[in-house]
């Protein structure tokens, strides 16, 4: 699901908008408010509960024929014996699609998103990380902060000597963003051979992205121009080796892990949650999250495996693009959580963190 921003909510109720999948208003009340209870409390409905809860005035009987034409069109199904009724993955996606009704965040709430966000002093990964949270404290879902790869010019590079056999590298960006990787040494290497090998790099670096830096000095050395001596180079070589590609790799911020743990005792559900949080240790997934963000320029909704990101059912993943303000996607952000999260509360969350974040890392 793809939605435009700013976010509107749809005026009045089943009646007053375009429904989904051919339902008549009276199916498409019936089939949200399963939805919402479902959202509200993970239970299955019956049909005097409903009868009780609908806008229109319905008997059991009937709202119990309309519950079996709706099982029967694959958008509800019944638990067990139960005779309530829970809404299916289709059943959530047609009314994402075409029932949801949401509002925007309200004033005093994007002032405290902002405030949180916005907090002087602090390091990127920091601000990441705080966003990470707060999208989890808000949905009551696992939070996702993706930033992606950095290709900008390269301000500084340190190496720093972390005891025998290793050193640290630390890359700092035109934009004061801090990246650090550890690589091995040469036994017995002087201190002073690390400080020729940062020394040689940053003469070389004159607003440089990292790529442009690597081609200039695989050329120069070989070339033979170079005037290190052969510890130094190996220190160069593998120090620029760490950022493999064309530039860094980005990072993956995941916040909230746990509540993807509540109330699950299901061995095959706790299976299915382990393998996502393999996934989401994986490079691969942080760049088809981005891709999947950048084919949108709102917030996109994923239910059960429909992102092909994840290959599991009974969870969804709400994300959003970051974008700078000459509208380039400077990263991603969204939550994931069971299929029962609350859309109506994630959504403007999503999309105005995102906006905020998009300016910070813009």
């Amino acid at each position: 699901m793809v939605m435009d921003q700013p976010i509107s909510p749809p005026k009045g109720g089943a009646a007053a908008m375009k429904l989904p999948g051919g339902l008549d208003a009276r199916s498409a009340a019936i089939l949200r408010e399963i939805v919402e209870q479902y959202v509200e409390t993970g239970e299955p409905t019956g049909s005097r509960t409903l009868s009780r809860l609908l806008p229109i005035a319905l008997s059991p009987a009937t709202i119990r024929n309309v519950m079996a034409d709706l099982t029967d069109a694959g958008l509800l199904f019944a638990p067990h014996t139960s005779a309530g009724r829970l809404p299916t993955e289709r059943g959530l996606r047609l009314f994402v699609d075409g029932l949801l009704q949401f509002g925007e965040l309200a004033e005093d709430e994007r002032e405290a998103i902002s405030a949180a966000l916005g907090t002087s002093g602090r390091s990127l990964e920091d601000t990441l990380a705080e966003a990470g949270n707060l999208l989890s404290g808000l949905s009551s879902a696992a939070g996702l902060v993706l930033a992606p790869k950095s290709d900008g010019p390269v301000k500084h590079i340190e190496f720093v000597p972390l005891g025998r056999g290793r050193a640290l590298v630390v890359l700092v960006s035109a934009d004061g963003h801090v990246e650090n990787r550890v690589i091995e040494t040469p036994l017995g290497l002087p201190p002073s051979a690390l400080q020729e090998a940062g020394n040689f790099l940053n003469a070389r670096l004159a607003g440089r992205t990292l790529a442009d830096l690597r081609r200039s000095v695989a050329e120069e050395m070989a070339a033979d121009r170079s005037t290190l001596d052969s510890l130094a180079a190996s220190v160069v070589e593998a120090g620029l080796a760490t950022w493999t590609g064309e530039g860094r790799s980005g990072s993956l911020i995941v916040r909230g892990q746990a509540r993807l743990l509540e109330d699950v005792t299901e061995l095959e559900r706790l299976a299915s949650i382990q393998r996502l949080f393999e996934r989401l240790e994986n490079e691969e997934t942080m760049l088809r999250l981005l891709e999947l963000a950048e084919q949108s320029d709102g917030v996109r909704i994923f239910i059960g495996a429909e992102s092909g990101l994840f290959g599991t059912s009974g969870l969804s993943m709400v994300v959003a693009p970051a974008r700078n303000a000459l509208g380039r996607i400077v990263g991603a952000l969204g939550v994931i959580g069971p299929t029962r999260i609350n859309y109506g509360r994630i959504i403007p969350v999503v999309d105005y963190t995102a906006r905020v974040v998009g300016r910070l890392l813009g």
